[in-house]
């Protein structure tokens, strides 16, 4: 007996090509997360006090805050580029409505602890915090306006660059340990540029997958806005004094109208100045 084996169908082959990406981020975020753990394990089990940890027992709220809200953030934001979930406009509002305070949250803290904390000697990346975190924070800003407005292009845009900025741990991680490996310990310049460079790659492949997704998408009509409406054969909205109104359409005109007949029949024609 002869058994036949078929190919998998092409739906199954875009379900599979579906999930590199999300697993990927997913890996790339339980680097952050696994060190947030073991920071969380050593303020709830009573660690020794050192000069590297003493700011967050001193203060554990803003960390404990950082902690939690990137963890969602970075695992939960990872299946918003899962192209069959983001299709799904229950689950894609329902995640951003989570999203969106965990973003907010792992900015402002980052930038507190950034500000406030009294740092350790050897750690002079405080600048490349406190910009990459404002950058963060003006991202998802910039998102939710673009949200309220239904800029779902620029939305998604904005949202992508927040989140290829938290991720940035995961990535440094990845740059300083082959440093390390290759040539030891850095020194604090080289450290806080192979941390600034992890960042600038993670927004350099945003700006690809933007682009990328802009030229899969193809070109966009904006949407008509309250008080802008189309001429007809026109290429571009036209503001009607104020009012949001749509062209009207001539009635079809009947043989005997278009005879001459009856001319006080005939329907008034169209003023876009009313």
């Amino acid at each position: 007996m002869t058994t036949l084996f078929s190919p998998a169908s092409p739906t199954t082959r875009r379900r599979r090509a579906q999930w590199p990406v999300p697993v990927g981020l997913i890996l790339l975020s339980l680097i952050p997360v696994a060190a947030g753990a073991v920071r969380l394990t050593e303020l709830t089990g009573g660690a020794a006090i050192t000069p590297q940890n003493a700011r967050f027992f001193a203060s554990p709220a803003p960390v404990v805050i950082h902690i939690i809200s990137v963890t969602v953030y970075s695992l939960l934001g990872a299946f918003q580029f899962v192209p069959s979930l983001r299709g799904k406009r229950g689950w894609h509002r329902t995640a951003g409505l989570i999203l969106i305070p965990a973003g907010l949250l792992t900015a402002l803290t980052g930038l507190w602890m950034s500000a406030f904390y009294p740092l350790p000697d050897g750690d002079t990346d405080v600048p490349l915090r406190l910009l990459f975190g404002s950058a963060m924070l003006v991202s998802i800003v910039m998102g939710v306006l673009a949200i309220r407005r239904r800029d779902y292009v620029r939305h998604s845009v904005w949202m992508t660059r927040a989140y290829a900025i938290a991720l940035g741990a995961g990535t440094q991680a990845l740059v300083i340990a082959p440093w390390i490996l290759l040539a030891g310990p850095p020194s604090e310049l080289i450290r806080a540029l192979l941390m600034g460079l992890a960042w600038v790659i993670n927004l350099v492949v945003a700006e690809y997958v933007i682009h990328r997704r802009a030229r899969t998408a193809g070109p966009q009509r904006a949407p008509l806005t309250l008080g802008q409406a189309q001429r007809p054969g026109s290429t571009g909205p036209v503001r009607l004094h104020g009012r949001a109104r749509l062209p009207q359409r001539r009635a079809p005109q009947t043989a005997r109208q278009l005879g001459g007949d009856d001319r006080n029949e005939l329907p008034a024609p169209v003023s876009l100045s009313d």
